[in-house]
């Protein structure tokens, strides 16, 4: 008895009913599902609140107990260049599956078609740093931390600072625990709504694509993350594991920034210090984008294939080089994976644009696949690097 109140209570087994019954309600009264979209858009709406509090007290707290502050630095570079190599080879692995299994040789004919004009219209404007900053809050909140970090740091009173600091943290966390008591009603709300939107048929002319692309961040996910924890002495599936109700929850929601703060808080719980993930977290949401590279690769080699447009590999590599500047861009802004996607196309010359239409029916569903990988793409960052700078010291073995 005490087993199954134990499941039952267990926060993963109820956003999993949630999802199932979603799923049951949206296939079988798809305008009530739609209906639910509120719901888990108002769960993710008020998660989102806690971005910015949590990001910016995690950080300045984080810098303003550091004496040494080339440290932070030195983490900052160290994160950047970690997420350069792994977002490549993200990149190249989603070329690699879709120019082997060849997902887009399927007939067009029985495809969903949405228009794709909103995108494509956009393709021209160039790629820009400035924009880019302007237009993601979460880089904002963090440049704003590291500046009041570094400030606190330097303050003659700073310890009094830290503590009524540290304070308002504690009280933040209580906050989001009482919150992601809601996260069933969430992803049930998320769920239904796509479903009933969408319809479970809709899946279906295009399910090979989403397989690919499923496979491939599995893929992505066990052989190249795994390497990485194995690596600093960590196992994936340990970490996978304490995650499960930040996944379940970006599976529903099909937002990875839905997930930030509980990830945050669940990384430090692991052992991972304060500084750490306050500066790699909130950064990799913007710069370590691996399930979202890896979309972007296939969906540019999907659409190719769909026209029966050979490429060479010099023509793959072109396209590996042009997504390692515009996949940068993918974050921060609605759409903007499909901007980025025609800004792409646009610069290859050689595949159409309006090739995106065919990709605007099935988003919804492979969106939850980018946002997982992305998820847990920087958890393992911020391990990874704690652990490089001696700045994991687990309480109990977790990993």
């Amino acid at each position: 008895m005490n087993a199954i109140r134990k499941i039952v209570g267990n926060l993963a087994f109820q956003v999993l009913v949630a999802i199932l019954a979603g799923v049951a309600l949206g296939h079988f009264f798809p305008a009530t599902g739609v209906k639910m979209e509120i719901i888990g858009k108002s769960f993710v709406d008020i998660l989102k609140l806690f971005i910015a509090p949590i990001i910016f007290l995690t950080i300045t707290l984080g810098i303003g107990n550091i004496a040494d502050l080339k440290k932070v630095g030195r983490v900052g570079v160290k994160a950047l260049i970690y997420f350069e190599v792994l977002t490549t080879f993200a990149l190249a692995i989603g070329i690699l599956v879709a120019y082997v299994f060849k997902p887009g040789q399927i007939d067009i004919k029985g495809l969903h078609i949405e228009d794709a004009s909103k995108y494509t219209s956009q393709s021209g404007h160039a790629f820009n740093w400035g924009n880019f900053f302007l237009s993601n809050f979460t880089l904002q909140v963090l440049a704003i931390a590291i500046v009041t970090g570094i400030a606190l740091n330097l303050f003659k009173h700073k310890e009094a600072a830290i503590v009524k600091l540290e304070k308002v943290s504690k009280l933040i966390y209580k906050l989001l625990r009482y919150v992601m008591y809601l996260a069933p009603l969430g992803a049930f709300g998320g769920i239904a709504f796509a479903v009933g939107k969408f319809g479970l048929q809709s899946l279906i002319p295009l399910g090979k694509l989403m397989l690919c692309v499923y496979f491939t961040m599995f893929l992505f996910v066990t052989l190249i993350l795994g390497l990485v924890m194995r690596y600093f002495h960590f196992s994936i599936w340990k970490y996978l594991k304490h995650i499960k109700e930040e996944i379940l929850i970006v599976l529903a929601t099909s937002s990875s920034e839905a997930a930030l703060p509980p990830l945050m808080n669940k990384l430090e719980k692991m052992g991972c210090s304060k500084s750490v993930v306050g500066l790699v977290v909130p950064t990799g949401y913007s710069f370590n984008l691996d399930g979202t590279s890896i979309y972007l690769s296939m969906a540019v080699v999907f659409i190719a294939q769909l026209y029966g447009i050979h490429l060479s590999l010099g023509e793959l590599l072109g396209i590996l080089g042009i997504l390692m500047i515009t996949s940068k861009g993918a974050a921060g802004v609605t759409g903007s994976g499909f901007i980025v996607l025609a800004s792409t196309l646009t610069a290859i010359h050689k595949i159409p644009v309006e090739g995106l239409a065919f990709l605007l029916g099935i988003d919804k569903f492979m969106s939850e696949a980018r946002a997982i990988t992305n998820i847990i793409g920087n958890g393992v960052a911020t391990l990874a690097i704690a652990k490089s700078e001696n700045e994991f010291n687990p309480t109990t073995e977790v990993l």
